[in-house]
Formats: structure tokens, sequence, C-alpha cells
């Protein structure tokens, strides 16, 4: 019998997941293991990765899937960690890098240590990431990344600015890095969601109105999204389906900007 036509498997391919504990990164997770992928979890909170792990296809087949506990945020280190997950293994043959913080803040209470919490978590952490990446012996001859990017860097919403602009900074550095890296074998494509539903979300909408929650819905035509909305599209990237593709910005957001 001949097997089933699935042009997005991931079968023995590993792939690193930031921000692997919740929301988006959970979910791409799940949907990369039920691909076939082995997957390197990273995340700030062990046990919560192991929550993870615990969820996965695979997790006792083929070594399993590793938990990697580390602060992207430490940039400087982000290299030399990504050199001895691969040291210590195999090559990666992609990253969905997931991870990243939303933090409200106004203008008028700016401050340089918030601009650089965020920008180093949102921003920063991708190009450390891409440096790592490109290190000898740490990408397969054939790799991808599939960065993060969101709505909030094209549609302005008050108290927003810095998340917006780290945001929009992964805009321009999906591009930069797709031609930096395009002789190094290694793919470079951004998803743009809008409002997820993610435990993030949940614990703001109890800061909110019935009122307020209500509009933000309506911000997408088709409602909220739900995590696995954006992680079939960030295994698309990484798979083959995807292979005549890098630089590209990719819109999932409900229609919001239609």
């Amino acid at each position: 019998m001949t097997a089933a036509y699935n042009p997005m498997d991931l079968t023995g391919r590993r792939i690193l997941v930031t921000g692997a504990s919740a929301g988006i990164g959970r979910a791409t997770a799940v949907v990369l293991a039920k691909l076939g992928a082995r997957l390197v979890l990273n995340g700030r909170d062990e046990e919560r990765l192991a929550g993870t792990a615990d969820r996965l296809d695979g997790h006792e087949e083929n070594g399993g899937h590793a938990i990697a506990p580390f602060d992207l945020s430490d940039l400087e280190a982000v290299p030399g960690w990504v050199k001895g997950l691969c040291a210590d293994d195999a090559p990666l043959d992609g990253i969905a890098h997931c991870a990243g913080i939303q933090t409200l803040r106004p203008i008028r209470i700016f401050s340089a240590a918030f601009f650089d919490e965020v920008m180093r978590a949102n921003l920063g952490s991708a190009l450390a990431l891409a440096r790592g990446l490109r290190q000898k012996g740490c990408h397969a001859d054939r790799a991808a990344m599939a960065l993060i990017s969101s709505t909030a860097a094209t549609a302005a919403s008050p108290g927003n600015v810095v998340y917006a602009a780290s945001k929009g900074g992964i805009i321009a550095a999906t591009k930069g890095l797709a031609v930096e890296l395009l002789s190094d074998g290694i793919r470079v494509n951004c998803v743009v969601p809008s409002i997820v539903e993610t435990e993030l979300i949940e614990r703001g909408k109890q800061k909110l109105t019935a009122g307020q929650y209500e509009h933000l819905r309506t911000l997408q035509p088709l409602g909220f999204g739900h995590p696995d909305d954006i992680a079939h599209m960030i295994a698309y990237l990484l798979a083959d389906t995807s292979r005549w593709m890098t630089g590209s910005i990719v819109t999932v957001d409900g229609g919001r900007t239609a």
C-alpha cells in the first residue's frame, strides 16, 4: 500500500521551538511532533517545558524530545548555547522562534529599562538565534527559521509603541536575515498574527470590561485566533512546502488587515 502523501512531513528533522512552555510555542511543538519532528523545547520554566513534552507524539521514540531551559534575553550567551545543543546531538533543521513578551505601557512612562527588556526579548533574541544557527555544525544543509511578528507592527493601538516597534523590527530582520543567510542554506520567514487566544490573553481579559473585550474580538472579522492557527503556518514554513520561500511576511490575522 502506498504511504499517504504528506508534503509537510518532518520525520527525523531536529527543530528548536522557543517559548514552548505555553501558548503559540506549545501549540507549535504539538503540531511539529505530530508531523514527525524531533524537538528541542526551550523556555525559562523547566517544569512547564516538561508538561509540554508529555503532550508530544514520539516522546519515547527516536531518542525523544529534549528540554533545554534557557533565558534568551542573555543575548551574548545565545550562540554558545546553540552550539552546545548541536554538539551534544545533531545540527538543527529549523527554529520556530515563538518566545517573546507583550507589556502595554504608554510613551509618557517610557524608560530605557523597559525598552531594553522588550527589545531583547522580542527582537534581540531572534537575531542572536540567527547568529547561533549559522555557526558551523549548527544547521543542516537546508534549514529554516520561522519568526513571529504581530499586526501591532502595522495597526497602531495606544500604549503599545515599544512592543509594536519590536515586532516591526522582526519584519525588517526577516528580510535582512533571508538575504544574509542565503549562502548558509538557511531560509527565514515570518508569521504576522493578530490576537490569538492564549493564556496571556486570558489573563488580560480579567482587566477588561465586557465592552472592551468585545471590541478586541471584533477587530478580527473571523474572531480571535487559536494557537493552532499560527502553529500550522509555522509548520508550513519549516517544511519543504515552503522550500521556495524566504524573506516572506505571512499574515494570519482573521481578516484584521484585509
